[in-house]
């Protein structure tokens, strides 16, 4: 027995990759795939505008051979994009890194000295720039040091005239003027890198993260399969592309032959319009979005189900249970920037559609269990590593193990050393794990607040309020919003000589003309002095009570 293994052993180990089952791992090829499956199939939809795949994947090729002549035939470079949903940016997913480029898609709600900041960090080579956001990327680049060089700028323009200086062409242009033949490589190594996002709320110390091919495909492939997405499905652009990629979905389409309807501005009646048109059966978006869509008067149920896939701050019960009794079937994940989409997801169990709907949404809410392509997730304690009580109370911080966990931070060894170790990465965020597997998240350890999808530090937000003459000491923490989901909190305690006082408003508009709109603080509560331990530090669980204690917040939707 013990001859016969060894002479197994021998026989495995003549074995060795070869050139027939090695190639790279990427995602581009799903397009090449759509093109010869569906080619007569819609592919794009957007105002009066309909593609096909075969045009779709045409498109791409010109673009990728235009992008490749722009730039020379150095792999590598980075092509950052500026833009809302339309077919543009989802045609960049695919004609950026065909070129040999590293995509970077840029968060439109960004304020221009982040947006400038950005571009300056990832030495964006090109930028592609919709005509919605041309005086917030022009002032941006205004903002770049004299020896700075700036990316080459792509109007991309729906009506609009030919432009002018500064811009090298117009997107119509450079797709007229591309091969149709040209032919996309394979990257040299499925390691390679292919995108690059930042994680958001990033002004002082940008987290640009890196993604390969491999994880992309890996993480694309996972998200269809997690989410059961059939073939041919109808796919409404609800979630911005730019926020990580939209979770991998634009390869994903691809992959299974859908139609992408596109648009560049949520508004609920437009998206119900949308739905009705064109037969909408999935969609993505922040908790946020459920709320939006069950906040219309008189809004009438659904004629057909819509499955729609929601992530960040977990969505309350209630309006959880309002958007289902419309029609739409809601699941429920966790994800990070880092993860390039969802790899936790609350995976639905048969039994649980006896339970009472409050039991229902409850167990929704839950982030849940790893999704199929995911190798592991858990949850320790952050200084022995060890797992936590499966007793539903026991915190501890999320970690992950997997294929479509970033490469790492851009120019940032120390911040991916940190939390890249002993084999898993540590998401920073707090949890606890159920005792039927099921992991919710608890709070977070880094002080992230998740308002309308968007993560913003309140470490940024306070570093700003301190910049204030008045302001002696500033924490700013989560408060409940019935229409964000959270909103930013600041306590502040004012230097004793100040005269006259700020107002509230007076702080808020402070932190406004510095801060994109959304990290600005929605409440301002003055106190004589912040709670602090005995060592000095501010409580900020004490002030996360007295927030929640204020109860959700009703503001304006801006």
């Amino acid at each position: 027995m013990h001859i016969f293994r060894c002479s197994q052993l021998s026989l495995m180990e003549e074995l060795k990759p070869s050139p027939c089952n090695s190639s790279p791992l990427t995602p581009l090829g799903f397009l090449d795939r759509a093109a010869t499956v569906y080619g007569d199939c819609p592919s794009l939809i957007y105002d009066d505008i309909t593609y096909t795949w075969s045009q779709t994947h045409r498109r791409c090729l010109r673009l990728a051979s235009s992008i490749s002549s722009l730039l020379g035939p150095q792999r590598g470079h980075v092509v950052s994009v500026l833009s809302p949903n339309t077919p543009a940016m989802y045609e960049l997913h695919f004609a950026v890194p065909f070129s040999g480029a590293v995509l970077n898609t840029i968060n439109t709600r960004l304020d221009t000295r982040t947006v400038s900041l950005l571009l300056r960090h990832s030495q964006s080579k090109l930028l592609f720039l919709d005509h919605s956001h041309t005086s917030l990327a022009l002032h941006a680049i205004s903002l770049f040091p004299p020896d700075t060089p700036a990316p080459l700028l792509v109007l991309i323009t729906d009506d609009a005239p030919a432009p002018t200086s500064p811009f090298c062409a117009t997107y119509e242009d450079m797709i007229e003027s591309g091969d149709p033949e040209f032919r996309w490589d394979l990257p040299d190594s499925e390691w390679d890198p292919m995108t690059l996002n930042y994680t958001s709320g990033t002004t002082s110390s940008p987290k640009g993260v890196v993604h390969c091919h491999r994880g992309m495909f890996i993480v694309t492939v996972n998200s269809l399969l997690d989410w059961a997405v059939p073939k041919q499905p109808v796919y409404l652009w609800t979630l911005p592309m730019f926020h990580a990629n939209g979770w991998s979905y634009p390869y994903g389409i691809a992959a299974v032959g859908g139609t992408n309807v596109c648009v560049r501005k949520f508004d609920a009646r437009v998206i119900y319009d949308l739905i009705t048109r064109h037969g909408v059966t999935h969609m993505c978006g922040a908790p946020v979005v459920l709320n939006m869509l069950t906040n219309i008067p008189n809004v009438e149920p659904l004629r057909s189900p819509v499955h729609i896939l929601t992530a960040g701050a977990p969505p309350p019960a209630a309006v959880l249970g309002r958007t289902e009794s419309l029609g739409f079937v809601v699941s429920h994940g966790y994800g990070l920037t880092e993860t390039a989409g969802l790899v936790v997801s609350c995976a639905w169990k048969p039994g649980w559609n006896k339970f009472p709907a409050t039991e229902r949404a409850r167990l929704k809410s839950r982030q849940g269990v790893r999704t199929v392509a995911m190798t592991r997730v858990d949850v320790v304690d952050p200084d022995t590593g060890k797992p936590v009580k499966r007793d539903g109370a026991s915190l501890g911080e999320v970690v992950l193990r997997g294929g479509c966990v970033m490469l790492g931070y851009l120019k940032d060894p120390k911040g991916t050393a940190s939390c890249m170790k002993d084999g898993w990465f540590y998401t920073g965020d707090v949890a606890v794990m159920h005792p039927d597997g099921y992991l919710e998240i608890k709070d977070r350890s880094k002080d992230v607040i998740i308002s309308g999808g968007e993560n913003l530090s309140s470490v940024e937000v306070e570093s700003v309020l301190y910049t204030h003459a008045a302001v002696n000491e500033a924490a700013v923490v989560a408060r409940p919003d019935e229409f964000w989901g959270e909103t930013p909190c600041a306590f502040v305690s004012l230097k004793g000589d100040v005269s006259p006082r700020p107002t509230e408003k007076e702080i808020m508009e402070y932190c406004r003309g510095k801060l994109p709109s959304f990290m600005a603080p929605k409440t301002v509560v003055f106190k004589e002095e912040l709670p602090k331990t005995s060592t000095g530090k501010i409580q900020k669980f004490v002030l996360r009570e007295m927030a929640k204690a204020l109860g959700s917040t009703r503001l304006s939707r801006m």
